[in-house]
């Protein structure tokens, strides 16, 4: 996956303080710019992060919630549905201290051989600002529409036209 000793596991509730701290640090900087006062930026993003986690539970049942580990230590989550037609990448989030190393290069890599795999076109989500984009484009993805403040993005199958070489 990367030269990192990483490693998946399965989403405990013992790991609730953990995705709410890590939802909160990728929205650390979008909240420097609100001018609210810290308790409310606390408050406000307590609130979004168990609406998110309520969404995602509801809405993506039989999906794999994961926790991504490095030596042991929880630096991320990766949320991976696989339908029958198309697979999604839910969310991926690391902490900012573990960004920039090859790690989510490396989780999207095993995302990207696990939907070939099964013939699938792989779904997602993400902010025009993000820096993750760059690394979307990178592996193939393409905006197919915007909705909101989020460009949803899809990579093909392995066997469908756009990916066959001419």
């Amino acid at each position: 996956m990367s030269k990192y000793a990483v490693a998946l596991r399965a989403l405990e509730t013992g790991d609730m303080e953990f995705i709410e701290h890590l939802y909160a640090t990728s929205r650390a900087d979008e909240m420097s710019h609100s001018g609210w006062p810290a308790e409310q930026i606390a408050s406000f993003l307590k609130m979004q992060f168990h609406a998110q986690h309520t969404y995602y539970q509801q809405h993506f049942a039989g999906s794999e919630f994961h926790i991504v580990e490095l030596d042991g230590e929880r630096v991320g989550r990766i949320y991976i549905f696989f339908g029958n037609t198309c697979a999604v990448l839910i969310d991926i989030a690391l902490l900012p201290e573990f960004q920039k190393r090859g790690i989510g290069t490396g989780l999207l890599e095993e995302l990207l051989r696990r939907a070939d795999e099964r013939d699938l076109p792989i779904e997602l989500s993400v902010e025009p600002y993000n820096p993750a984009l760059q690394l979307y484009q990178r592996f193939g993805f393409e905006v197919i529409n915007q909705t909101g403040v989020y460009l949803r993005m899809r990579r093909e199958a392995p066997n469908h036209p756009s990916r066959m070489p001419s």
